[in-house]
């Protein structure tokens, strides 16, 4: 490592950063408090920025991290016990031997069941899912209040109690901290996978609010975290290659002017060809183990429309019966709506509007079922359908990116032949 490097603050910051999960489980382990273990982590943060530049970083981050984390909570019953006080700080870095037989310790094993505890906490079945998207934000990703407020779009307050009530019903709800179980970790990776794409789901749809959009990269962290305790599992190797196609995307989804661009009409040579070839490559090994799932079968829709050269090669046959299958194993009106895409591009819009027209009760609230249905009908040449459909659409929006979009189509209409 070079001596720029040494001080480097971006590289101090991506380290403890990378560390977070590894070092929060482990200390949550020992003190078997959320509270406590984050302020550990806190702490020890705080010794590595004043240290590290100095001295070097350590041969393993994240085990100096819990070191120096569990001895500066334990500092305080230290004193009242009149034991002595921590060393120095200056001399922290010089914990060589302790933090060599830590990190022998964090074997993988080890590690696994750490960040599966801390994960599956966060993810507690008696937290309602916004208590468990914040506290996997703060706890697990290590966004501040303030970050993961703005990008819910609540105040501060707001967002500090919905993270304070959730740490006081995992208080409450006395959650055991021993390794989880095979049988508990089957029955709760679904429930954290679906937290991650949920938390992916939230930044996608915020249009180009680039406070919003970093959940995108907050969730594919998450992502591969969890692909890293189960990297033979096909269910998570698809939940990343789908995370990591559709973010691909990101600089083609919307113009200078903030206005949505469709996938059709985006320019594909702003794709970014890194995430679309990591993708490609995860959702090829999953589907090699024969064991298919919804967040396989929606990356591979993903990837074909990433390798689709033009929009007019995308096969949209293949995608049909992919949406097929999807609906098979995760039945939905939303997923209807979406095959009826395809369905509109293999037989055409009367067949389409003819599959979503059923959907109308379940979906009377959701943007994008009249956005579909007017364009469906506008393509059909009913005008004063599609623009009844598209009124509806713009008072459902969720953000401005998606109202602007479906006012291009009223301008369609109101424009001369």
């Amino acid at each position: 490592m070079t001596t720029t490097a040494l001080g480097d603050p971006a590289w101090i910051n991506a380290a403890l950063t990378a560390a977070r999960p590894q070092a929060v489980a482990a200390l949550l382990r020992y003190f078997r408090d959320l509270d406590t273990a984050e302020e550990a982590f806190q702490e020890a943060c705080l010794r590595a920025l004043k240290t590290w530049p100095v001295n070097g970083p350590p041969r393993d981050p994240a085990a100096w991290l819990i070191l120096v984390g569990r001895n500066a909570a334990l500092d305080g019953v230290r004193k009242r016990a009149r034991h002595d006080p921590l060393p120095p700080d200056e001399q922290l870095s010089d914990l060589d031997d302790a933090e060599a037989d830590l990190a022998e310790r964090l074997d993988n094993s080890h590690y696994r069941d750490d960040v599966l505890r801390l994960l599956f906490i966060c993810c507690h079945p008696e937290l309602p899912v916004t208590q468990q998207i914040a506290l996997a934000l703060r706890i697990v990703s290590g966004l501040s209040v303030k970050q993961i407020a703005r990008a819910f779009l609540v105040s501060e307050a707001a967002m500090e109690q919905r993270i304070t009530r959730a740490k006081g019903r995992i208080a409450k709800a006395d959650v055991p901290f021993e390794a989880p179980g095979p049988v508990e970790r089957a029955e709760r990776l679904g429930t954290v996978a679906a937290m991650v794409y949920l938390v992916f789901n939230e930044g996608y749809s915020a249009g180009p609010d680039p406070d919003r959009a970093t959940l995108c990269d907050d969730a594919i962290r998450l992502a591969r975290l969890l692909l890293r305790l189960f990297p033979t599992e096909p269910e998570i190797m698809g939940l990343n290659a789908l995370l990591l196609l559709q973010h691909a995307r990101a600089a083609a989804r919307f113009d200078a002017e903030g206005q949505v661009i469709l996938l059709d009409a985006q320019d594909r040579t702003r794709w970014d060809r890194a995430r679309i070839t990591e993708g490609l490559a995860l959702i090829d090994k999953a589907v090699r183990h024969r064991r298919p799932g919804a967040y396989q079968v929606q990356a591979a829709i993903a990837a074909l429309h990433a390798r689709a050269p033009r929009p007019e090669e995308t096969d949209w046959a293949q995608i049909d019966a992919l949406y097929a299958t999807l609906e098979y194993l995760q039945p939905s009106p939303v997923v209807t709506l979406n095959r009826a895409v395809a369905v509109s591009k293999v037989r055409g819009a009367a067949a389409a509007l003819a599959m979503i027209e059923p959907l109308a009760p379940q979906l009377s609230g959701y943007f994008h079922y009249f956005g579909a249905r007017g364009a469906f009908l506008l393509e059909l040449g009913r005008k004063a359908e599609a623009r009844e459909a598209f009124d509806r659409a713009i008072a459902l929006a969720n953000t401005p990116a998606e109202a602007d979009h479906i006012r291009t189509h009223l301008d369609r209409l109101t424009s001369p032949a």
